[in-house]
């Protein structure tokens, strides 16, 4: 493949709707950043994207909710998150904003050029309507059950539970984030991009690198879920998508008939990459088309999984319509960090919070970026413990490469007065020994080349092991009194691979390596002192910390969802809920959450498709008394018609029970 000399290295945006966790640490900012160190280091020029997204329903819902303006939450959010970014040391060359006027001006034009050449169709449709709020629900406004997995946590856009990417129509049992109320559907129009169109080229492209009938990338580099995910769409036909919608917060659309219409939220951030590149290239003097358009440019996403279809799929096809702007060579995507046996949840306060990291752990960062690294979740979900990450920090940080550094550092001081001592005969340990250190420089940069992350940084941990071993095997604090000629070689080679982790670990710990740097700085021939590089981490403090884990649980605001807004006693009234008896129950094929249930509801027995094959065999249920939703209009969930809702009661922890009678009822006994 091209030996490029430019790089344009975009990490997602990350909504300004709250603070950053280390999941988002984990999935796109830390593998970015050692890349882009790993990068300079190899002499190529590099600009580091990154910014707030700061439009998209979830900053509206999170402004509705607090009765604010949105503009209050972003400004707020985009301050958190940019400092803690910068006190983290992700070394973005710019962190910018979508609500930006330089933004809405890129947006607007890019949109117009794609309108200019015909590339959207307007369509007429329907959207979900809020009757009691007067608007039309953007994707994230509508609630219900996941047609893929079951999953009631499920949004207009995608699922919570499985990733799956959602239109507000494939929900099962939508309901307005905004009244709680099921919405109707109303006629609108919007610009729908008609993705179907690109299908063969994007095929080409992603399967085998071609792009034109040129070799574009190499797709044996791509990660598995990434293909995986992107074949699984193309295979399974790719349909229209609007590129608008009815709000009033977002970048207008800025043609004719776009009133009260703003840019499509996957629209509108990706292009902020672009207008983030602008903003950068106009403060540092530069062209911002070199870096898009440029052929000795190439363009790398580093994003979570749950963002593949945006990168791989829908921005592509709006890079090419819109014509001389570079696709991606790589969409690094990781899978998901996981806390303490348990997804990361936000809305239940399920998660490390890198402001409070930063506070809690102060000068703490590289401990945190190893850790982060050492269980990178590349190939498939991984989990964070602090009980791991103790025992990161305090037998491999502390025991092996603070120990090896401090060693050669305090003896030099101490036999030799800080110089650097004159090395002797080499043995054929120390001959292995210096062969073996550009073996490891090489191996690890190959790892970084192929975005191996997590065994590159091993890799770099194993020339400190070798060190350590070195001295351990050789204990020159022993033969200083019968061979102080040895000794002096001994710690020439010590001092040799500590000067050499100063490099290896600049992309991984630039801390530390800045650290390691300074002991060379001294006049020539000698060494500074060098303080500890790490400290034991106390069980005091994992356990400090996971009490304060384990109160998040407690607390009723968090562990559950909010109550949502008060209704009226006759809308409730207009829900005919009765008791129902299960006659028949079995798997929905190919669905593994699903179940088919035949219901007696006293009235008639009708077919009612549940999410609830996790938690109850088929078998188990026959004849069990439920509470079901009658007057919910029909539905087709995998090919299977539902006349209604079985209520559940789900617990915080996502387990469901059956909301049933006391004792025996009548089929068709109302619950009131």
């Amino acid at each position: 493949m091209k030996n490029y000399s430019r790089y344009l290295i975009t990490s997602a945006l990350p909504y300004a709707n709250g603070p950053l966790h280390i999941g988002h640490l984990a999935g796109a900012y830390l593998p970015a950043d050692i890349y882009v160190r790993h990068l300079r280091m190899q002499g190529k020029e590099v600009a580091f994207i990154c910014g707030s997204d700061e439009h998209g329903a979830a900053i509206t819902l999170r402004a509705k909710k607090e009765g604010i303006l949105p503009q209050e939450i972003v400004d707020k959010y985009h301050a958190i998150n940019r400092d803690a970014f910068k006190d983290f040391g992700i070394d973005f060359d710019i962190y910018h904003r979508t609500t930006s006027p330089l933004h809405h001006e890129t947006a607007q034009e890019y949109f117009k050029v794609l309108e200019e050449k015909g590339v959207f169709e307007i369509r007429e449709g329907q959207q979900f309507y809020d009757e009691e709020h007067k608007q039309f629900l953007a994707d994230r406004y509508v609630q219900g059950t996941c047609p893929n997995c079951g999953s009631d946590r499920a949004y207009g856009d995608q699922c919570e539970n499985c990733g799956t990417s959602l239109s507000p129509l494939e929900l099962i049992n939508p309901v307005s984030t905004l009244s709680g109320a099921t919405p109707v559907l109303k006629d609108t129009s919007h610009w729908y991009l008609p993705m179907q169109d690109h299908e063969a080229w994007l095929r080409s492209w992603i399967e085998e690198g071609t792009l034109d009938g040129k070799e574009h990338h190499d797709p044996k580099t791509w990660r598995n879920q990434v293909l995986g995910q992107c074949k699984s769409w193309i295979d399974g036909g790719l349909q229209p998508r609007a590129m608008t919608r009815d709000l009033d917060w977002g970048v207008k659309v800025p043609v004719k008939g776009g009133d009260g219409k703003v840019l499509y939220v996957w629209l509108d951030a990706p292009i902020g990459y672009i207008s983030a590149t602008r903003q950068w290239a106009a403060d540092h003097g530069k062209d911002w088309k070199e870096y898009w358009s440029g052929d000795d440019t190439a363009m790398m996403h580093f994003i979570g999984k749950d963002n593949i279809v945006f990168h791989c799929i829908i921005f592509p096809i709006l890079l090419k319509a819109h014509g001389e702007l570079n696709l991606p060579i790589n969409v690094p995507a990781n899978e998901f960090l996981n806390l303490e046996g348990d997804k990361i949840s936000t809305s239940r306060n399920w998660a490390i919070w890198l402001p409070e990291y930063l506070k809690d752990f102060p000068g703490k960062q590289d401990e945190l970026r190893y850790v982060l690294t050492s269980i990178a979740p590349e190939s498939k979900d991984s989990e964070f413990t602090w009980k791991d990450y103790q025992a990161r920090v305090n037998n491999e940080l502390v025991a092996i490469l603070g120990n090896f550094v401090n060693r050669s550092v305090v003896l030099t001081h101490k036999y030799y007065d800080g110089e650097i001592p004159a090395r002797g005969e080499l043995s054929e340990y120390d001959q292995e020994v210096l062969a073996e250190i550009p073996k490891i420089k090489t191996r690890t940069e190959e790892l970084l080349n192929s975005l191996k992350f997590r065994e590159a940084q091993a890799e770099a941990m194993n020339l400190a092991r070798l060190g350590n071993k070195y001295l351990a095997d050789e204990e020159p604090w022993k033969k200083i009194k019968t061979d102080p000629d040895r000794t002096a070689t001994i710690l020439s080679i010590a001092l040799e691979v500590t000067r050499e982790l100063g490099t290896i670990f600049i992309p991984f710990l630039p801390s530390t390596a800045e650290k390691l740097q300074g002991v060379f700085q001294a006049e020539e021939g000698k060494i500074e002192k060098a303080g500890l590089l790490f400290q034991k981490v106390e069980d005091a403090q994992m356990e400090e910390q996971m009490a304060k884990l384990e109160a998040s649980k407690a607390q009723p605001e968090t562990a559950h969802e909010p109550q949502k807004e008060a209704v009226d006693f006759e809308t409730f009234q207009q829900m005919d809920i009765r008791v129902g008896t299960i006659l028949e129950a079995e798997k929905v094929p190919k669905a593994n959450k699903l179940l088919k249930l035949l219901v007696d509801t006293g009235l008639d027995k009708r077919t009612v498709v549940s999410g609830i094959a996790e938690f109850y065999k088929p078998e188990e249920i026959v004849g069990k008394q439920v509470s079901v939703l009658l007057n919910l209009h029909p539905r087709k969930i995998r090919g299977v018609e539902s006349q209604g809702m079985i209520l559940m009661a789900e617990d915080k922890d996502g387990k469901l029970a059956f909301v049933s009678p006391e004792s025996t009822m009548d089929s068709g006994s109302e619950v009131r």
